[in-house]
């Protein structure tokens, strides 16, 4: 009664709503687990418990990607707090209130920094949220601004990057063709993507906000404010107080293990996909496994990175060590949610939540009277999938076969290329806007901001360039032309955004 049905869906939406309703983000996920527990197991209460912890639970912590994420999670806290300890972060943060002296700039520096690190969106958010912190901080940029700019910049960004661990699993999800190549011709058509990076530009060029995140901005101008949002942590509780930090600590004591990081983590990735035993670059790219890639990165990241603070004397071995579990721990808040938040989606996997949507997907493009609003039709099909299971690859993995099949031998359609792409659009921006979305999770813990604070504040922004994104797909059905479509698409963002500027002028 409850499998492959509307109940699959109730789940991740009673997560979300207590989520949105309560701001308390264990419990809410916790509640929307239970339940489809209760639905799987026909409400036996024993059934339940099994499924729950055992199947959903368990099963995800013992699942050997999961786990190589939580590992990855742990060494970047790790990182991060010996660049803080050696003074590194306190010397950027100088060295950038130098040189960078406006709001403005320090947004811009984060975005532009955010588009850079292309390879991987778990490892964008950490690493962005991590160097950018202390400029945003001095220029009163609130948490919630950051969380929103390096969320922006990550799943967005790594889904028009021919070479990352997103482009890497969608070629996968196409049979018969070369994945690569039709991910490339699809990039131009992936509207969300592209126009959430206009958005930011435009936010950042005219200087405003609207809705929860104006508020925010505003709060964050009051000194008490500020010193509240530089101590929040991922569930909004305050730190405790900081050991002392190195005197001796320079700018290249952060430039140098992020750029390590950098480094070693396209090494692992591509070491994992076979480089070191002759395939191509973007053969071992596409073929990595970025979990385990990345725990090969940063673990050797981590190990230079000690040597280094050593021999450069701001940090002692005991030191460093020391640092460790505080990095460990500073990682807590962001592992608890990703657990609830995969072991929910189980419960929604479990239920038939995908083959439900899949079903009703497929009977809507069986109408050929709806093939030009094939990619509208599919943007908000994926956006809807992955706002309801938190996840983006998993709605490439369901929704792409399906559209590859609607056009069968013909896989040099344009049509098919415009409605690939508003699959991967689509699930891109149910994953912005889900607060169950691994992504989310890691942005907020990267700008060390409360969770649902940024889901709310993040929630019109990424709805404002869905509804554009909307409009572009419908045009993009017809009209069939790139250079016509994002063109008009880029056009919508800026004016949609001046109209919204002066709209808040006149109620300010």
């Amino acid at each position: 009664m409850y499998i492959n049905s509307i109940w699959s869906l109730l789940p991740p939406i009673i997560a979300i709503a207590l989520a949105l309703l309560t701001k308390e983000v264990y419990s809410s996920l916790f509640i929307g687990i239970f339940v489809g527990g209760l639905l799987f197991s026909g409400f036996n209460i024993p059934d339940t418990m099994h499924h729950v912890f055992v199947d959903g639970m368990i099963g995800q912590l013992s699942n050997a990607w999961n786990v190589g994420i939580l590992i990855f999670l742990v060494v970047l806290g790790s990182m991060v707090m010996l660049m803080n300890r050696a003074g590194g972060s306190a010397a950027f943060g100088r060295w950038a209130v130098e040189h960078v002296k406006t709001k403005a700039g320090a947004q811009v520096a984060t975005i532009i920094l955010g588009v850079l690190i292309f390879i991987d969106d778990y490892f964008n958010c950490l690493t962005v949220g991590s160097v950018m912190r202390p400029l945003t901080d001095k220029h009163k940029i609130s948490r919630e601004k950051l969380a929103y700019l390096i969320d922006a910049t990550a799943a967005p960004v790594c889904i028009i990057a021919p070479i990352s661990s997103w482009a890497a699993a969608v070629t996968g999800f196409v049979d018969g063709a070369n994945g690569l190549a039709l991910f490339i011709r699809a990039i131009p058509y992936n509207f969300y993507a592209l126009l959430t990076i206009v958005m930011m530009f435009c936010l950042t060029v005219f200087g405003f906000d609207y809705g929860p995140m104006k508020k925010a901005e505003n709060n964050i101008k009051s000194k008490e404010k500020a010193h509240k949002n530089s101590q929040a942590s991922l569930t909004g509780a305050e730190d405790q107080p900081h050991p002392p930090v190195s005197a001796n600590g320079k700018v290249i004591h952060l430039i140098l293990p992020i750029a390590m990081l950098i480094i070693c983590c396209i090494i692992g990735m591509i070491y994992t996909g076979g480089f070191f035993e002759g395939k191509g670059f973007i053969e071992a790219f596409s073929g990595s496994d970025a979990s385990v890639g990345l725990v090969y990165g940063s673990t050797v990241a981590l190990i230079i990175t000690i040597i280094f603070f050593i021999v450069t004397r701001v940090l002692s071995f005991s030191e460093c060590m020391n640092a460790i579990p505080e990095g460990f721990k500073s990682m807590v808040p962001a592992i608890m949610v990703l657990t609830f938040a995969w072991t929910l989606k189980s419960m929604t996997d479990s239920l038939g939540a995908a083959t439900y949507v899949a079903g009703i997907v497929k009977i809507i493009v069986k109408h050929h009277v709806f093939m030009s609003f094939l990619p509208a039709i599919v943007f908000v099909f994926g956006a809807f999938l992955a706002f309801a299971t938190g996840t983006s690859w998993g709605t490439f993995g369901i929704l792409i076969p399906i559209v590859v099949k609607v056009f069968g031998a013909d896989l040099d359609s344009e049509l098919m290329i415009i409605a690939i792409s508003a699959c991967m659009a689509g699930a891109v921006c149910g994953d912005h806007c889900s607060p169950i979305s691994d992504t989310t999770i890691m942005a907020s813990a990267g700008a060390q901001c409360d969770h649902i604070q940024h889901v709310s504040t993040q929630l019109p922004y990424a709805l404002t360039v869905a509804l554009v994104s909307f409009v572009a797909y419908i045009a993009a059905g017809f009209i069939r032309n790139w250079l016509i479509c994002l063109p008009l698409g880029i056009a919508m963002i800026i004016l949609t955004m001046f109209v919204m500027k002066n709209i808040y002028k006149t109620v300010k």
